[in-house]
């Protein structure tokens, strides 16, 4: 497509690179002619990403790291300016999911979902508009965040209480950038089909059906969008977003509809296991 141009050259730092949405967005911006900056706790996997994007004519640079640790983050950040010479756009989209009811949630568990989606997050967008900054072309940070950023629902308390509060982080951040080169978009999913759709020992079938995930393209696709119109949020699917703003008008009669329609995913995914 011809807008994907825009990226061809651009440097593109993308966390949590090892695995789903974000392998996905590295070996796509790879495709598009960025050079891209892989980053995640796991080399091994950070490597088999950078032959894929090479093999396909593309560069990439692999850079472990936890973005929990803040010091590693501004070692990424650093290197990344140092190799390229600058930085185009950070797709911040490392994240934990550990489901439990909330009465059941442990402090560890929590303490290690606010770490990474809330804190490492925050380190990122740091790290990265202080470098952005200093480039009179500026950059664009794109904050993956999720529709559970809008709406808490069982059993994502904790996941639903760090994505609300970088939905926060993100609004507050842009403000903060008005009137300067650089930008902060939000871009919202849904369940994806990811392996963090299927990591959890938790059975998440009574909340969303897996056989209704979203391919990860779709969140592909609107961070890409985000990025080259620098838009301010983008909901997977398109819509969703605005319809949990609506729903916040009316808790409880939200709160009604996602009983009913948790019971009702629960009765259609037996339906689509038989």
């Amino acid at each position: 497509m011809a807008w994907f141009e825009h990226f061809r050259g651009k440097v593109v730092v993308v966390t949590g690179a090892s695995s789903g949405i974000g392998r996905e967005t590295a070996i796509a911006f790879g495709a598009a002619g960025a050079r891209v900056v892989l980053v995640a706790r796991r080399r091994a996997e950070l490597e088999d990403v950078a032959r894929s994007i090479r093999d396909g004519g593309g560069d990439a640079l692999v850079l472990p790291a936890d973005v929990a640790n803040e010091h590693a983050v501004h070692e990424v950040m650093e290197q990344s300016a140092r190799r390229f010479a600058r930085i185009d756009v950070v797709v911040n989209n490392a994240g934990l999911l550990i489901p439990s009811p909330v009465l059941a949630i442990t402090r560890e568990d929590l303490t290690r979902m606010l770490d990474v989606n809330v804190l490492g997050a925050l380190h990122v967008m740091q790290q990265a508009v202080r470098i952005m900054q200093s480039q009179p072309e500026g950059g664009v940070v794109v904050n993956v965040a999720s529709l559970a950023g809008r709406r808490g629902v069982s059993p994502l308390g904790g996941y639903c209480a760090s994505k609300f509060a970088l939905v926060g982080l993100t609004e507050a951040l842009r403000m903060d950038l008005r009137g300067t080169p650089v930008h902060a978009a939000l871009v919202m999913p849904g369940v994806v089909e990811t392996p963090m759709a299927h990591g959890s020992e938790h059975d998440l079938e009574a909340l969303w059906p897996s056989q209704l995930n979203m391919p990860v393209a779709w969140v592909v696709w609107a961070i890409f969008a985000a990025a080259r119109f620098r838009l301010v949020e983008i909901a997977v699917p398109p819509g969703a977003a605005t319809l949990e703003k609506i729903a916040a008008l009316a808790p409880g009669v939200a709160d009604s509809v996602v009983y009913w329609g948790t019971h009702a995913s629960s009765w259609l995914a037996g339906l689509l296991r038989r």
